[in-house]
């Protein structure tokens, strides 16, 4: 048994779901955050429970060849990333490993009997993100404003943030000023007093749209003015300045009350050709490039025919219904959330697509009832939040027996769970593409598609 507080000498020979370096000592599993396949490292053993145990790297002796030091000064004590001690290269063939790891493992997929291929990464894995959500706190007198540190609720202060627009870190500084310049009341967490509690910032890829969001405890805003003199002469690109009032007492960011206080409502991107108004409240997802990437993969594995009907489950706001639809007969998108639905239907309006239908409902309730009333998909999209698809839904889809399934995932270990339920109910796993979402952080997306046994 190990003993805590002792260090050991260990050979790190995998990494965890997190990024951690996994390694044995005397058989028992260690966990050591920051330590890489290949190394030998030695820790200090601060938790043991009774299969695995935590260390922490207390020097590297062998390093990996894939180590790199950090760009972020901040990096060790934020929880945005997870992995930037690794180069890039090392951080795609981690999540390439951790996909086949979860296939094989969970899935029991035989990987030499399918085409698998590396993840696809990005020309620039930095300054990617679209959106950021900042919260604001007052400590000793200086005002934070940054993301949490890993498993707590204290806010490191940041300047810069290097997988964010740089708008991002302008928008930061300026309202910093605001709130020193006109003595600004901040939020606290523990009181319940206080007036701007996020900072949240959208730019658009495609068009260069800036979007300003402050989320306060209230509607009275004092200084408006000045805010929005601040913004506009010290930014390029605003279009939009919105305050966004949330009155709860809990970890929710955004409040469903919106005011614009300078501008337009929304903002305007695209994904390939498709034009999309973003509002606060719209999910978009947040690295437009791999996006396409993502969607453009979905749409080569569905190899749709014009007389071809399509149900997407887990539609979201309809981005890859719309894709689907330029080549489909008719897509059905089904999304349990209503405002999703709502900005699904205006985004086909805006872009002139008549064949798609959006219905509010669960997906396992909807897609049987479709059936029965006659509609039967030759291909079927699922992209399941991050607990995977409902059994029932998979029940369903596998009952209608359409041609071919796509499967886009946020969450392998869940996708695999699915793929091997789909196995058993005599569909077959053909092929699968990881893309890199979320560039040094643990995550990774994939696309997979199945055909009919």
């Amino acid at each position: 048994m190990l003993e805590k507080n002792k260090e050991y000498i260990i050979i790190i020979d995998g990494m965890g779901y997190e990024g951690e370096g996994v390694g044995k000592i005397n058989g028992f599993t260690v966990f050591v955050e920051g330590a890489i396949t290949g190394e030998k490292v030695k820790v200090k053993i601060v938790k043991v429970n009774k299969k695995f145990a935590f260390g922490k790297l207390i020097d590297i002796i062998e390093r990996s060849e894939y180590r790199e030091k950090p760009i972020c000064p901040i990096y060790k004590r934020c929880g945005g990333c997870q992995i930037q001690h690794i180069s890039y290269n090392g951080q795609l063939n981690f999540k390439t490993k951790r996909v086949k790891d979860c296939l094989e493992r969970i899935g029991k997929i035989k990987l030499n009997d399918i085409k698998f291929h590396d993840t696809i990464g990005m020309k620039n894995p930095y300054r990617y993100r679209n959106k950021v959500q900042l919260p604001v706190r007052k400590n000793n007198g200086n005002i934070d404003v940054g993301f949490y540190a890993k498993r707590t609720h204290e806010i490191i202060d940041m300047s810069c943030c290097y997988i964010q627009d740089e708008t991002a870190d302008k928008v930061v500084k300026i309202i910093k000023k605001w709130i020193k310049n006109y003595n600004i009341s901040i939020y606290d967490e523990l009181t319940g007093k206080g007036f701007l509690r996020h900072i949240m910032v959208r730019k658009a890829y495609s068009t260069g749209e800036i979007m300003v969001v402050i989320v306060t405890s209230s509607l009275n805003i004092k200084h408006k003015e000045e805010l929005v003199k601040l913004l506009c002469n010290n930014l390029n690109g605003v279009k939009s300045i919105i305050q966004n009032i949330n009155t709860r007492r809990d970890n929710v960011i955004l409040g469903e009350k919106c005011i614009t206080l300078w501008g337009e409502d929304t903002i305007s991107d695209y994904i390939g050709d498709l034009k999309f108004e973003i509002s606060p409240l719209s999910f978009f997802q947040v690295n437009p490039v791999q996006t396409e990437v993502l969607y453009n993969k979905a749409l080569e594995y569905a190899d749709l025919q014009e007389n071809e009907i399509v149900f997407d489950a887990y539609c979201g706001t309809g981005t890859i219904s719309l894709f689907l639809s330029k080549k489909a007969k008719k897509v059905y998108g089904v999304e349990i959330v209503e405002q999703a639905i709502e900005n699904a239907k205006e985004n086909a309006k805006k872009n002139g697509i008549e064949n798609v239908e959006f219905i509010v409902g669960k997906s396992e309730i909807i897609v049987p009832k479709l059936i029965g009333q006659g509609i039967v998909a030759d291909v079927v999209v699922v992209d399941p939040p991050r607990k995977g698809c409902d059994k029932e839904l998979l029940v369903s889809i596998s009952k209608m027996k359409p041609k071919k399934i796509v499967y886009v995932s946020c969450d392998p270990a869940t996708l695999a769970r699915d793929l091997n339920i789909l196995e058993e109910f005599g569909y077959k796993t053909v092929e699968v593409q990881p893309v890199d979402m979320f560039p040094q952080t643990a995550h990774v997306e994939v696309v997979t598609l199945l055909t009919r046994k």
